[in-house]
């Protein structure tokens, strides 16, 4: 099992008890957020470097908020643990308290030689005056430094033996029953390593034989080869419609940022944008309701969708909104129309992608976290409302649709 060691004052290999804590877990990825918060300075560019360098390459570096991305990086890479040297300034003891309500925090050690806290009066108060406090430091027996530990398994997040080890764990007995639910480990993954280069369709097509896995690598190449014959395709209708489209820049931003109001659609745009992946189910439900509830253009998704997937490519991206348009390659026809609260429980009946990337809705069980209009307290926690009625949006879809035909 992978073990995340999340890096804040402790950017170092030796005396490092938090690193040896990880080692314990399994292959180590170290991460460290840019928190927009506390700022950065070259000091710490060079020291993050450096430590880079000194794994090998093995740093992960994110920005943004530590909650997001630390859960984000759990559910990406699978691991089961994050751990952390203990902080204690009031700004990092709230922000850990609230990562650890997203995923499981273990920290262990700090950056002082005797713990803050640690000594009391006799009275059992803290000291307020130095001198005493200081007689009482020099009593305790402080630790010895830690060596390196030995032989640490750091793993990368990207490249080809990455690749390799994904493919490896693939287990296709359960591809078929799995690849549709986002609430499990149901996918291989290893679209972002096609999408580099670093590991090849044949090598894949060599290890595996199972026949809707071996369907979805013939999509990808299907779609390569429309692009070749129909260049013009990557970014204008095979099939054009002829729709009226709409422009609304707030529900666009609004779809973007994961604040629709439903659920499922808001879950899978957070995971993009907090992960630079999506689920295969999440991508056709999320550009559904773009095309087909806010009646906006597929380009604008396509070119979000672009932006920020790790596994972005142009003709399998572009194609597959089309494919959700109505105007692709697709014999079905435009009135295809995702529901998305019914899609969101019947691929994740129990609510628990809902709540992993929706935290405002962690406190409504199993398939309630789907419907929290339905619940006194489903608004709780701040949660939008639906920026849109589907049932009025499906309606004005279809007639759109009919118009455009006559």
């Amino acid at each position: 099992m992978t073990a995340i060691l999340w890096l804040r004052r402790d950017l170092r290999l030796d005396d490092h008890p938090a690193l040896w804590a990880a080692t314990e877990d399994g292959p180590v990825v170290p991460v460290f957020v840019r928190d927009p918060r506390l700022g950065t300075s070259a000091r710490l560019d060079a020291s993050l470097a450096a430590f880079d360098d000194a794994t090998g390459g093995a740093l992960v570096v994110r920005t943004g908020d530590p909650v997001d991305v630390i859960a984000g990086l759990v559910d990406e890479l699978g691991a089961r643990r994050v751990h952390v040297t203990e902080e204690f300034t009031p700004y990092a003891r709230r922000r850990d308290a609230a990562v650890a309500e997203r995923v499981e925090l273990v920290a262990t050690g700090t950056p002082y030689a005797v713990r803050p806290g640690t000594l009391l009066t006799g009275a059992g108060t803290p000291y307020q005056v130095f001198t005493p406090f200081a007689r009482a430091w020099r009593e305790q027996e402080v630790e010895p430094p830690l060596p390196r530990p030995p032989g640490v398994r750091w793993r990368t997040t990207a490249g080809e033996e990455l690749a390799r080890h994904r493919l490896r764990e693939f287990c296709e007995e359960e591809y078929a029953d799995a690849r549709d639910r986002p609430d499990v480990e149901g996918t291989s993954r290893l679209s972002e390593h096609l999408r580099h280069g670093e590991i090849h369709p044949r090598t894949v097509l060599a290890h595996t034989s199972e026949p809707a896995f071996v369907t979805e690598l013939i999509w990808r190449e299907f779609y390569a080869d429309v692009l070749w014959h129909r260049p013009e395709s990557a970014w204008e209708d095979l099939h054009p419609l002829g729709m009226p489209w709409d422009d609304d820049e707030k529900l666009v931003e609004a779809w973007k940022q994961g604040r629709t109001g439903f659920p499922f659609v808001d879950a899978g745009m957070r995971q993009l944008l907090e992960t630079g992946w999506m689920h295969n189910r999440l991508r056709m439900v999320t550009a559904s309701f773009l095309v087909k509830d806010l009646h906006v253009r597929w380009q604008v998704g396509a070119r979000h969708f672009l932006d920020h997937l790790n596994d972005g490519d142009i003709a399998s991206n572009n194609h597959g909104w089309q494919w959700v348009a109505g105007t692709g390659t697709d014999a079905a026809p435009y009135f295809r129309i995702f529901n998305p609260v019914k899609q969101g429980l019947q691929f994740d009946p129990n609510g628990d992608y809902v709540r992993r990337w929706v935290p405002e809705l962690a406190h409504l069980p199993g398939k309630k976290a789907h419907e929290p209009w339905r619940y006194d307290d489903g608004y709780a926690k701040g949660y939008p409302e639906q920026v849109v009625d589907h049932g009025d949006e499906r309606r004005e879809s279809l007639d759109r649709y009919q118009r455009s035909r006559r």
